[in-house]
Parts: C-alpha cells; sequence; structure tokens
C-alpha cells in the first residue's frame, strides 16, 4: 500500500510493515502535512495513536500518516468537525473488526462443513456390504403358520 511512495527509498526499513511505528513526530509531520503540534493534539483526541518508545516519545507507522492525511482530508475538503472525524474513525474501525469477525466464522463454518462431510463419508464407508436394501413397496411376503 505504501511502498515505494514511502519515506525510505525502497520502501519501508527491512521487516517493517505499514503498522510499525518508525517515524519521529517531525518525520510524521512532514511526512502528512501538518504540524507537530497539531499531531500532538490529534493525539491527545484519540483521532490518532502512534506507537510509544520506552521515553513515553511518539513513533509513527505509515498507516498512522495515512489516517493523519485522511483527518485532514475530512476537516478541510469536507468540513468535518473533529469530534465527527473520531466517530467516523470509531466506525471504520468498528466495522473493520466486523469484517474480520465474519472472516472468521465464515472459516469456521467451512470446517465445520468439511468435518461433517468427512464423518458423512466415515459412516458410508462403514456400511456393510452383504446387505442389499429392499423396497417394500412391491415385497410380497407368504405367511405359513408352524405346524405343531
Amino acid at each position: 500500500m505504501f511502498g515505494s511512495g514511502s519515506a525510505f527509498p525502497g520502501g519501508l526499513p527491512h521487516g517493517a510493515t505499514e503498522d510499525t511505528p518508525v517515524f519521529v513526530i517531525s518525520v510524521a509531520a512532514q511526512l502528512s502535512g501538518l504540524h507537530a503540534q497539531t499531531l500532538r493534539s490529534y493525539d491527545r483526541l484519540g483521532l490518532v495513536s502512534p506507537g510509544r518508545t520506552p521515553g513515553g516519545g511518539r513513533r509513527y507507522s505509515m498507516r498512522d500518516i495515512a489516517q493523519l492525511r485522511e483527518v485532514q482530508r475530512l476537516s478541510q475538503e469536507e468540513g468535518v468537525n473533529l469530534a465527527g472525524i473520531k466517530r467516523i474513525i470509531e466506525l471504520e474501525n468498528h466495522v473493520e473488526a466486523l469484517q474480520h469477525r465474519v472472516q472468521e466464522l465464515t472459516e469456521e463454518l467451512a470446517s465445520a462443513y468439511a468435518a461433517a462431510e468427512q464423518a458423512a463419508a466415515a459412516v458410508h464407508a462403514s456400511y456393510r456390504r452383504d446387505l442389499v436394501p429392499v423396497r417394500t413397496e412391491n415385497a410380497l411376503v407368504v405367511w405359513r403358520p408352524r405346524r405343531r
């Protein structure tokens, strides 16, 4: 998603993903086109949640940068206030979590179907081969009483 267009010439550092917090606040501000103080405000408001160093310094990921840009876009181009933006982000996160859960349940269901098919196949394989089904609707039964 952020490959060659990132701040690193060949993409992100080796082993890093778009969720890896690698950028200090000054670099994140430059990449997002915002002032560092704005990033601090957005962090306090919960609009973006950068990673933290053991010393408490903020470290931003490419996903954080993209979110900062989206906050700016919603604010500037769409005229959404910060409370509205926060609610949009919360709802988007909720939808993403629900989509992930639906995927998990779909996989569990597929696994359960496969297990049920295997169990049915095992039952069918265990049928006795010396028994032959007989249709009873056309069968003729002769009754002969026993002699005493």
